[in-house]
């Protein structure tokens, strides 16, 4: 069954796009939730005018973001944790922790979820981090642990 996406359906489509899916995925997801309409020949200009809105909102989107990692990229984020006479933490830095910084640090605020992690940092120092601001757009921050 052809549809009409009107909002972005992770694993489906995004907004705009003309896909097929199954008639009761349609029946009992989409057309419920108000995500899609059932498509014929008239919607292809609606569709294509959708399209075109979704790339010109991506399109500035994508440039905000290229200018935020320009800014977090160049400043060093500064994070101060209780740590032992050994340089070990009590407790570890989070991605919650970093997004606090950085907004701190540079004024961008960031969801938690986009800071890219292989474990907490959990010794003073310096390590590297990802910050996923848009897809294809991927900042490398440089956070700088140091004790209370």
């Amino acid at each position: 069954m052809k549809v009409l996406l009107r909002n972005d359906v992770k694993g489906v489509g995004r907004r705009g796009d003309i896909v097929d899916v199954k008639k009761g995925y349609f029946r009992n997801f989409l057309l419920p939730n108000g995500v899609g309409l059932e498509a014929n020949p008239a919607m292809e200009q609606q569709a294509a005018s959708m399209r075109k809105a979704r790339d010109l909102r991506d399109a500035a989107t994508r440039a905000a973001a290229e200018t935020q990692r320009e800014v977090i990229e160049k400043a060093t984020i500064t994070v101060a944790a209780r740590a032992g006479a050994n340089g070990r933490l009590f407790g570890s830095v989070t991605e919650a922790d970093i997004v606090n910084a950085i907004r701190t640090a540079t004024s961008v605020s960031l969801d938690r979820h986009a800071i890219v992690m292989s474990e907490h940092l959990k010794e003073v120092g310096t390590a590297t981090v990802q910050a996923n601001l848009f897809p294809g757009v991927v900042a490398t921050v440089t956070v700088e642990v140091v004790a209370k």
